[in-house]
């Protein structure tokens, strides 16, 4: 079983990915500024910690065998992230992506087409710039799962599709995965490695 510690823990995503993680008897640090929410559980140590306190993030995340960020990347950039883990002496980072980089079916990027909410631009954006940054990262085992366009509350079904940097659209049009789904995928690759220094997605 693996230490795991995951950055935005009480979020949407990090809630799920703390939940799945237990579900299969991993031990969790969970890291928020603030993680009452999570209540004493067994097998988590929570940890109130500013993200962006790259000495106390570091203090963090030491001795675990995978970090895991889900935090909004508007709010903590690769460099936040990076450097605090690479001195923590921790080997592999997996990153709760965006689908904005994802690949349409024309080559271009979901981000650059005609539809895409304003709204969410300057997230997507800086998810972008994220997955930019790893893959210029030299020492780091990272990993950058992006969930398809609509990343939703729903049920745990277990029955989804991998893909790579297109994005999956089901037989119905639309490009959807649950938290809870797509928390399943990012536990397999902590268990089983299949996506080193790659990006990755899933949906339905």
């Amino acid at each position: 079983m693996s230490k795991i510690a995951i950055i935005g823990a009480t979020g949407r995503a990090g809630s799920q990915l703390l939940e799945e993680a237990l579900r299969r008897g991993h031990s969790v640090t969970a890291i928020a500024r603030e993680t009452s929410k999570i209540g004493q559980r067994a097998g988590v140590v929570s940890k109130n910690v500013d993200a962006l306190d790259a000495e106390a993030l570091q203090a963090a995340v030491a001795g675990h065998d995978v970090v895991i960020s889900a935090a909004h990347f508007t709010t903590l950039p690769a460099s936040a992230v990076i450097g605090p883990v690479k001195r923590a002496g921790v080997k592999r980072l997996l990153v709760v992506g965006g689908a904005g980089s994802l690949l349409l079916p024309d080559g271009t990027r979901v981000i650059d087409s005609k539809g895409f909410p304003e709204e969410y631009k300057t997230e997507a954006s800086a998810g972008a710039q994220f997955l930019e940054n790893l893959r210029q990262e030299k020492d780091l085992d990272w990993t950058f799962l992006s969930p398809s366009a609509e990343f939703v509350e729903g049920e745990r079904t277990g029955s989804f599709r991998i893909g790579k940097d297109d994005l999956l659209v089901s037989s119905e049009g639309r490009s959807w995965i649950t938290f809870a789904d797509y928390a399943i995928a990012m536990i397999d690759e902590v268990e089983a490695p299949k996506h080193s220094r790659q990006r990755f997605t899933v949906g339905y």
